[in-house]
């Protein structure tokens, strides 16, 4: 389903300047909320306090933590990074996990109709070596529907995959390896990656043996509360341009029944091969990119942007997005600014303030 119907609907969050050069998709907005002090001046020496003791705070408590990317449940049933700001600690990676317990840390944080996935009071820990994460659950870990089994692995396995320092998961429970999930048996083969894919979509797949994983990203949630959903596509194996089946993925939209949807319109067509130069991918489409507010404006939705950028970016190699139509570079986002310079990954998604 293609968004570009409702042209009455403009994203939630637009694309910056800033992220031109490489910064997020959304603006952060982190709220702290600090006592005014309690003195005996007058009153415009007490506001002109309060003001200081807020600014003073607000930045010690942005020096103290770290944005990191927490994959939730939202309302759907859908695997989302939701990115918030957690306390600076020695362990970043068992902290992140420790935010997807049920009822723990994470409860007052949660964006309307996200859930943590791990089962309430499992304890966790995380030991890191050669860019492969050991996590040792407690034995509560086993307390979960086998529905949702799925969910818990991709959960995990991306939450952790965001930092550097890891490339893969294995999973215990009291120091014993799982080869295999406790209650639905999921199959554990090998350390667990992100080409195991998130959200996985079969439904167009007759042989999923003769197919490959290709990660992109649809538009979730509602009005004035959008944010990006990876969903694993299964394209044939005879595909040799991931970036062109990654675009194609995009414009056909995800499955019928599913409440996500696509911003780029089914007519949109690339009109060359996608050229790859020092990481940056150059996309050159036919005028059905354009989105349908006013085509003389050479205008691209910012959320067609972003699925775009999102979905490349997640591919080895690929580091920017440039646009162009017919070979020209004359576009500009829905703020009028212009797209003649590479987009660029964020470095944390869905960063909207709730």
């Amino acid at each position: 389903m293609s968004k570009n119907k409702k042209t009455a609907i403009v994203s939630a969050v637009l694309l910056s300047t800033a992220m031109l050069s490489g910064c997020s998709l959304f603006g952060n907005d982190t709220k702290v909320n600090v006592d005014p002090p309690k003195n005996t001046y007058s009153e415009n020496a007490a506001k002109e306090s309060t003001n200081t003791a807020k600014e003073t705070s607000g930045k010690a408590a942005a020096e103290n933590s770290i944005a990191t990317e927490l994959y939730l449940v939202d309302k759907d049933g859908y695997i989302v990074p939701q990115t918030v700001n957690l306390p600076q600690t020695k362990s970043i990676a068992t902290e992140a996990l420790e935010y997807l317990v049920k009822n723990g840390p994470v409860t007052d944080m949660l964006p309307n109709g996200f859930q943590a996935v791990i089962p309430q009071d499992t304890k966790i820990s995380v030991n890191i070596k050669k860019k492969v994460a050991t996590v040792d659950f407690s034995k509560e870990f086993k307390e979960y529907k086998k529905e949702d089994e799925a969910k818990i692995l991709q959960s995990i396995t991306w939450t952790l995959t965001q930092f550097n320092s890891i490339n893969s998961v294995k999973l215990q429970i009291n120091g014993k390896a799982l080869t295999e999930m406790p209650v639905d048996k999921t199959p554990i083969q090998n350390a667990l990656t992100r080409a195991d894919g998130i959200n996985i979509d079969t439904s167009d797949v007759t042989d999923i043996t003769n197919t490959k994983p290709l990660t992109v990203y649809y538009i979730g949630g509602d009005s004035g509360a959008y944010y990006y959903v990876p969903v694993t596509k299964r394209v044939n194996n005879g595909e040799e341009n991931n970036i062109a089946a990654a675009v194609e993925e995009l414009v056909k939209g995800p499955e019928k029944s599913s409440s996500l949807v696509t911003e780029i319109s089914p007519d949109a067509k690339l009109l060359d091969t996608p050229k790859v130069a020092d990481g940056k991918v150059t996309l050159n489409f036919n005028d059905s990119i354009y989105s349908s507010f006013d085509d003389k404006e050479k205008m691209v939705t910012d959320m067609a942007i972003n699925s775009l950028v999102l979905s490349l970016t997640e591919q080895e190699g690929i580091e920017s997005v440039a646009l162009t139509v017919d070979g020209k570079d004359q576009l500009q986002n829905e703020e009028g600014k212009s797209l003649s310079a590479p987009v660029t990954r964020p470095q944390k998604v869905n960063t909207g303030s709730y």
